[in-house]
């Protein structure tokens, strides 16, 4: 009988284990060359679904700053820098990865090749150091707010990315999560 409890308790730990890491982590291969060199197709990466966790269904439509949106999330809201994957808008089918540029509140501005950012406690304006060049796209007049529960998100892979310059902001509602580590090939392992 004991034998039995034992296999019994193992199954059942590792169903409720199983269940975890479904409803938190998520793979996902990437396809395309937006994100290059950081990300190559082909390659799979490990998604934290509960990174961005918020507190409340609504919540999100009524940050107006980006304290705010820190409070409406259950542990952090989108950051710059993060790269995250999202059902992109449009009734695409395949959900995209990209890098968060703006976050609400933030102004955005592409001009001479770079993309620049005014923070809402800032007056000046921040080029970030990238090694890519940029332009503007024709979806959105720069500069632009990024405006409250939204992310202006571009590819690494300016030239050949389909972003937030293509079809506006990304709303947060559509972020699936961080992309936490690339896992496959194994010889490309990374923890971002």
């Amino acid at each position: 009988m004991k034998i039995y409890r034992e296999f019994a308790e193992t199954v059942i730990v590792a169903a409720l284990i199983f269940v975890a890491l479904q409803a938190t982590t998520q793979t996902f291969r990437i396809l395309g060359p937006s994100m290059r060199p950081t990300l190559i197709s082909g390659e799979y990466v490990l998604v934290n679904k509960l990174v961005y966790a918020h507190t409340g269904g609504t919540a999100l439509a009524s940050v107006v700053s980006e304290e705010a949106a820190t409070r409406d999330y259950l542990f952090r809201a989108p950051e710059r820098g993060d790269v995250i994957v999202f059902h992109p808008p449009g009734g695409v089918e395949e959900d995209f990865v990209k890098r968060v540029i703006g976050v609400p509140g933030d102004e955005v501005d592409i001009r001479d090749g770079h993309v620049y950012i005014r923070r809402p406690s800032s007056t000046g304006w921040e080029r970030l150091e990238e090694e890519v060049e940029t332009s503007p796209g024709g979806a959105l007049d720069y500069p632009v707010e990024v405006p409250a529960g939204q992310y202006f998100v571009l590819g690494d892979n300016r030239r050949q990315s389909n972003d937030s310059r293509a079809w506006g902001f990304a709303r947060a509602d559509q972020i699936i999560g961080r992309v936490m580590l690339r896992y496959w090939p194994i010889s490309h392992f990374k923890i971002f």
